[in-house]
Order: structure tokens, then sequence, then C-alpha cells
């Protein structure tokens, strides 16, 4: 059975406003949208436990049970969200450094201040070696 596209769309939004996720066939597009989000499921929480998440600072599994965040609709489309966002091991920071050019350096400088003086994860946390 093959599904449309509008039926293979996965929304992340609140009430209000939020971001639509679309697979595109392959070439994946982010839309930010107002007003609540059409799409397979839901995840709302504190933008500090989002961020978290992305840069693998925070647990899902933990903030989900602490109902820090909250899933709704298909579960299905929420797991694989979770599992490409952890595989990506993706640093918003580092992006963002690497678009900035001249200004990398008083930006790193400013994330670093940020992160350190609100406590919200804004930099993938370097790993630690077991041993």
């Amino acid at each position: 059975m093959c599904r449309s596209r509008q039926q293979t769309r996965k929304a992340i939004s609140s009430h209000w406003e939020g971001t639509l996720l679309d697979p595109n066939g392959g070439t994946p597009r982010v839309t930010v949208i107002r007003g609540p989000g059409r799409g397979a499921a839901r995840i709302a929480g504190p933008l500090a436990a989002l961020l978290g998440l992305v840069h693998g600072a925070f647990d899902g599994d933990a903030l989900f049970f602490s109902r820090d965040l909250v899933i709704e609709g298909e579960t299905a489309a929420t797991l694989a969200l979770r599992n490409a966002v952890d595989d990506a091991e993706l640093d918003l920071s580092q992006e963002m450094l690497r678009l900035s050019g001249p200004l990398a350096e008083p930006l790193q400088h400013a994330l670093a201040f940020l992160e350190h003086h609100t406590g919200v994860s804004l930099t993938r946390p370097d790993e630690v070696e077991a041993w």
C-alpha cells in the first residue's frame, strides 16, 4: 500500500507554532508553521529540553517519563525522528559557526557564554572515553 505525500509528513509543533518535517522523496524539507500542526505526530517541551535532545545532552526517555516532553500521535514517526537525530550527531552551534565566516570566533565566544550562564545545551557534549 502506497502512502500519499501528505500522509508521510511528520510534524513537530506546539499549538500555535511549530516545524513541519517533510521527507519530500529523499530531499527533506523543514517548514516553520503557525497554527495547529497537521502532521502524523507532535512533540512538545521546553526549548532547552528540545535543544538538549538534538545535541545528545539529554535522554529522551527520561524527559518523556518526567513529563518534560509530550509526544502525541504516531509513535513510529517520533521514533524514526529520534533515531535519525541520534544518528546524525547534530551540533547546531558548529553548523552556525561554519556559516558565519569571519564572525565565527566572536559567535563561538557568545555561544559559550550563553551556554554557561543559561545551562541550555547549545553544543554537542564531547564523548567521554570509558577507559
